[in-house]
Formats: C-alpha cells, sequence, structure tokens
C-alpha cells in the first residue's frame, strides 16, 4: 500500500495521448463497466473525450509529483452545478490513494467554478467508491435510477460537503 500523505497530484489538461491510454485501461469485475471503448473507436464515434472539443472543454489528467497518470476527471457543468466524474488507473485502485485522488479532482472543481455545487453519481453497489466519497467530503444526497447501457441501474448522488478529518 502507498503512502497517501506523500502523496502530490497535480490537474492538467487532457491530451489524446492521456485519452488514448485510458482508452487501453482494464478493470477487474464487477468494475470492468467502467472501461471504455477502443481509442481509435472512440475517436472515430467523436464520443466523450474522443471528441477533441469535449475533452479541451471537459476532461483533465491526475498526475502525481513524477508526472505519472494517476487517473482522469470530468468537470461537467450544469446549472451552479459542477457535476464530476472521474476514474483512477486500475492497477491503483483499493490501494489507499482515493481520498488524496478525489480531494486533487474536487479542489480543481472549486478552482474553475467556486460558486458551484460540486456531485457525482455512483453506483449503488460500488462501496469501495461510496467510501472514498465519503472520506473526501461527500454525502449522499439523492438515490435514483438512471438508463446506463445495460439498462435502468439506481445510483446516489453525492454533494461535496467539505473536507472530513
Amino acid at each position: 500500500m502507498k503512502n497517501e500523505a506523500y502523496l502530490i497530484l497535480h490537474v492538467v489538461p487532457m491530451q489524446e495521448e492521456h485519452a488514448e491510454l485510458i482508452c487501453g485501461w482494464k478493470y477487474d469485475p464487477p468494475y470492468n463497466i467502467y472501461s471504455w471503448l477502443p481509442w481509435e473507436q472512440m475517436k472515430a464515434l467523436e464520443v466523450e473525450f474522443g471528441d477533441a472539443q469535449l475533452r479541451q472543454q471537459q476532461y483533465a489528467i491526475i498526475l502525481d509529483q513524477h508526472d505519472q497518470v494517476y487517473g482522469f476527471a470530468q468537470y461537467f457543468p450544469l446549472q451552479h452545478v459542477t457535476r464530476i466524474g472521474l476514474g483512477m488507473r486500475p492497477d491503483l485502485c483499493g490501494q489507499g490513494l482515493g481520498k488524496a485522488f478525489v480531494t486533487a479532482i474536487v479542489q480543481e472543481a472549486i478552482r474553475r467554478n467556486p460558486s458551484n455545487e460540486i456531485d457525482l453519481e455512483v453506483l449503488t453497489w460500488n462501496n469501495r467508491a461510496i467510501q472514498v466519497y465519503l472520506k473526501s467530503g461527500f454525502v449522499i444526497q439523492d438515490t435514483y435510477e438512471r438508463q446506463t447501457p445495460s439498462g435502468l441501474k439506481p445510483f446516489h448522488c453525492m454533494v461535496y460537503e467539505g473536507p472530513r478529518e
């Protein structure tokens, strides 16, 4: 387990080479639903960070002090809300790095739109992520079903209330 106390992360704009790298990440079940289409397909379809304009406007990469990619974030603008989406590199998941990772993403959301509320959506079965979000200052505000590629699934909407001790 890596020591999160010494982890320094920073957020930078996502470049095309980062997007291609992320498309190669493969998560173990049940988290494999978070894997992306192959890069050439994402680019051809211009979906999510395969769309150069959307990538530039909403997506960022999280790097450590040695410029190693730790993951990515999406900052989706809603009215008075920044909804974040995020993904950590699969080999780093479950190593106790989540709070530092989420904190870096939240700090960038605050920098981008300081007056906005910050929220995220998480599948209700994803206890590993929910625990990280709770430790990072989020609380469950609502639970609802939302359409996914495999049908309706239950989600929590979690809202950032500030750092936890």
